[in-house]
C-alpha cells in the first residue's frame, strides 16, 4: 500500500454489507490482533473478534453510532483499555490506525465508532464482566455499494503552513523552507491525517534536530490523545519513504500557554 494513496483517500465507511466474512478471512484477522500489541503495550490495550456482530449493534441502536443511529456490520472489534493514562491513550490511537491499515490491505472497509457515552452496565453485558475501558468499537466487513453521487466531500485540511512550526510556537515555516529540508512531502500528507470531528489538534515544531509533537486545543479531552497517536503512527510510515527510520518517544507532556491557545508537547522525533 501506498501510503500516501492512503491517506488521501481515507474514510470511514457508514454501511456495510449485511453478510459476515468467509472463516479463512477471519482467521486471519485472528492472527492480525494476536500480532499487532507488542511489548509492554499488551498489558494495557487489548483487541477483541465479535463476530457476530448484530448481537453488538441491536443493542447499541440509539445508544452509539451518529447521531444516535449505530452503524450495522457483520463484525466489530472491540478496543479494550486497562486505564486511561496519557500513554494507553496515545499508543491505543497508534494501534487503531496500524488496525486500519491492516484490514484496508484485505480489501475490507472500516468505521470506528465511540460508545464511551455507553453505561458500563449495558458494556459488560455486551463484552462480558473482564471489561475494563471499551469506549471504541472498529466496525468492518465488506462495503455496501451506494449512489456515488451521494457521497459526502473530503473535509478540508489545514495547510502546511498552519501546523509546522519553526524553532518557537506559533512560528510557521514557509513551504519553501520545508522543501529546502526535504520534509515537505511529510507534512503535506500528514494533513489528511484523521482526527476526532476533523479538529486536526496536533501541531509540529522543528528545532535542535527533532520535530515535537504538540497538542493544539481549547478544552482538553481525552480523543485528542488517540488523535496524537493516530498522527504518530502515520508520520513514521510517511517518513520511512524518505529513508528515516526512527520512531516517536513519548515526553512527560507540559502545558504551554500563549496569549490565544494552549499547547501540550507529547513526544519527540530525532531527524
Amino acid at each position: 500500500m501506498i501510503i500516501k494513496n492512503f491517506l488521501r483517500s481515507r474514510r470511514s465507511v457508514r454501511e456495510f454489507k449485511n453478510r459476515p466474512l468467509n472463516p479463512d478471512t477471519l482467521d486471519e484477522i485472528k492472527g492480525i490482533l494476536n500480532a499487532l500489541v507488542v511489548g509492554e503495550d499488551r498489558e494495557h490495550i487489548n483487541l477483541s473478534l465479535y463476530e457476530k456482530g448484530e448481537n453488538i449493534s441491536t443493542k447499541l441502536e440509539g445508544k452509539a453510532g451518529y447521531a444516535g443511529v449505530m452503524i450495522d456490520s457483520p463484525h466489530y472489534i472491540a478496543l479494550n483499555l486497562k486505564d486511561k493514562e496519557d500513554k494507553t491513550l496515545i499508543e491505543a490511537g497508534y494501534y487503531i490506525e496500524k488496525l486500519v491499515t491492516e484490514l484496508v490491505n484485505l480489501n475490507l472497509a472500516t468505521c470506528w465508532i465511540q460508545i464511551e457515552n455507553v453505561s458500563d452496565e449495558l458494556k459488560r453485558e455486551i463484552f462480558g464482566e473482564k471489561t475494563d475501558h471499551v469506549d471504541y468499537l472498529l466496525a468492518f466487513g465488506k462495503e455496501k455499494r451506494t449512489n456515488p453521487f451521494n457521497e459526502k466531500p473530503y473535509s478540508i485540511k489545514k495547510g502546511v503552513e498552519e501546523i509546522v512550526y519553526n524553532e518557537e510556537i506559533d512560528n510557521n515555516f514557509l513551504v519553501e523552507e520545508l522543501e529546502n529540508k526535504g520534509l515537505m512531502d511529510i507534512f503535506y500528507y500528514i494533513r489528511f491525517a484523521p482526527s476526532t470531528k476533523n479538529l486536526q489538534p496536533c501541531r509540529f515544531l522543528i528545532k535542535d534536530n527533532k520535530v515535537e509533537l504538540l497538542i493544539r486545543y481549547m478544552e482538553w479531552y481525552e480523543s485528542i490523545l488517540i488523535d496524537a497517536g493516530i498522527m504518530m503512527y502515520y508520520f513514521e510510515k510517511l517518513a520511512n519513504y524518505q529513508g528515516m527510520n526512527n520512531k516517536w518517544q513519548l515526553v512527560d507532556s507540559k502545558e504551554v500557554k500563549t496569549s490565544e491557545d494552549i499547547y501540550r508537547k507529547v513526544a519527540e522525533y530525532k531527524l
